[in-house]
C-alpha cells in the first residue's frame, strides 16, 4: 500500500527471517561470532536460545548463509517428531538416498555412510535445528546418539539448537544430562538496547529501499524513542509497529513517522509497553478510519469499501 508514497522496493518491517535484514546488534552479532568461530573449530553440539520474538529463526538463516560455502547444510524448522523421522529429514536434508526396507537401523547406516563421504571429500556437516524446544525426549537422545559419529580426528556432524527459554529446562532433566554435557557453547539471544531501534529502523529502510534517493530517516527520533520503550527492544514487535506507523503516515499523507502514530499503533498492538489510561485501546474499526486519514478508497464496481 504505501511502497511508492516512501519510496521502497519491498515491505520493509515484514516479520518473514529474510537475511538480507539481518542487522547486526549486539546480541545478534555476539551470538552470530560465537556460533561461526566453535563451528569452524569444529565443536559438535551448540545453542542459541532466546525470547519470543529476538530473532532466533533470522539468525539461523544468517549463520546458514554466512557458512554455505563452508558446510554441507540442513535446516530441521519444526523439530516436533519421532526419533526415526527426525533421521529421515536429516537424510533428505543432506540429500542421502534411503533403500528400502527403511528400517532404524539401515537408515542410521545410509546416514553414517553418507557423513562419511563428506568427511573423505573434506566436507563439514551442520544441521541447525529450529524451535528446538519443541524436540521431543527420545528425539533429542537421538541426536546425541547421532553426535557421537566422528572418525579419528574430527566430528562427522555439528548441530546447533535454537529454542526458547523452555530449552533450558528440558536440558536440565536428568534423563538427557549426557546431551547437555556435549554442548560446548551457548548464547543468549535478547531484544535490542533502546539506542540501536533508530539505526534498526534506518537499516531495514535501507535494504528496502528502492533506489539511492529513498528518505531512509522517516521515524523521528522521538518517535524511535518510543517505539523502542514500547516493544522493549523485540525485533518482531519493533517490526509490527513500524508497519503499523508507515501505514498511518501514509493514511494521513505524511512522509515522517511521530510519536503519536506509535501511540496509535501500540495501542492497537497485543504485547507492547503502553502506559495509558483505562479505555485508550482503540477498535479496529476506529484504527482503520484513522489509517485513512484523508484518502478515500474508491468502491469496485459492483462492490462496497
Amino acid at each position: 500500500m504505501y511502497l511508492r508514497h516512501f519510496s521502497l522496493r519491498e515491505l520493509p518491517f515484514s516479520i518473514t527471517p529474510d537475511p538480507a535484514f539481518f542487522y547486526p546488534h549486539e546480541g545478534a552479532q555476539a551470538a552470530l561470532n560465537t556460533l561461526l568461530i566453535a563451528l569452524r573449530s569444529g565443536e559438535g553440539f551448540l545453542k542459541i536460545v532466546g525470547e519470543v520474538g529476538c530473532g532466533k529463526t533470522l539468525l539461523c538463516r544468517q549463520l546458514l548463509r554466512s557458512l554455505q560455502d563452508e558446510f554441507v547444510t540442513a535446516y530441521i524448522p519444526n523439530p516436533d517428531m519421532g526419533p526415526d523421522d527426525l533421521l529421515m529429514a536429516l537424510a533428505r536434508e543432506l540429500g542421502i538416498e534411503l533403500a528400502p526396507p527403511l528400517s532404524r537401523h539401515q537408515v542410521l547406516s545410509s546416514l553414517q555412510e553418507g557423513l562419511l563421504r563428506h568427511a573423505e571429500a573434506g566436507r563439514s556437516v551442520l544441521v541447525c535445528i529450529d524451535e528446538a524446544q519443541a524436540t521431543r525426549m527420545a528425539t533429542l537422545e537421538s541426536l546425541r546418539l547421532l553426535s557421537n559419529l566422528e572418525t579419528e580426528k574430527r566430528k562427522l556432524l555439528q548441530i546447533v539448537l535454537f529454542g526458547q527459554p523452555e530449552l533450558d529446562e528440558i536440558l536440565a532433566r536428568p534423563q538427557i544430562r549426557q546431551l547437555l554435557q556435549r554442548i560446548t557453547f551457548s548464547e543468549y539471544l535478547g531484544g535490542m538496547q533502546p539506542e540501536r531501534v533508530g539505526a534498526y529502523l534506518a537499516h531495514r529502510l535501507a535494504v528496502a529501499a528502492a533506489d539511492g534517493l529513498t528518505d531512509i530517516r522517516v521515524f523521528e527520533p522521538a518517535a524511535a524513542v518510543a517505539l523502542a520503550r514500547c516493544s522493549r527492544g523485540v525485533p518482531r514487535l519493533v517490526n509490527v509497529l513500524a508497519h503499523k506507523c508507515l501505514l498511518l503516515a501514509f493514511g494521513e499523507n505524511t512522509h515522517r513517522v511521530l510519536e503519536r502514530h506509535v501511540t496509535l499503533a501500540a495501542a492497537d498492538t497485543p504485547g507492547v509497553q503502553l502506559h495509558t489510561g483505562p479505555g485508550s485501546r482503540w477498535s479496529p474499526a476506529r484504527w482503520w478510519r484513522r489509517l485513512l486519514g484523508p484518502r478515500s478508497v474508491k468502491p469496485q464496481a459492483g462492490g462496497t469499501v
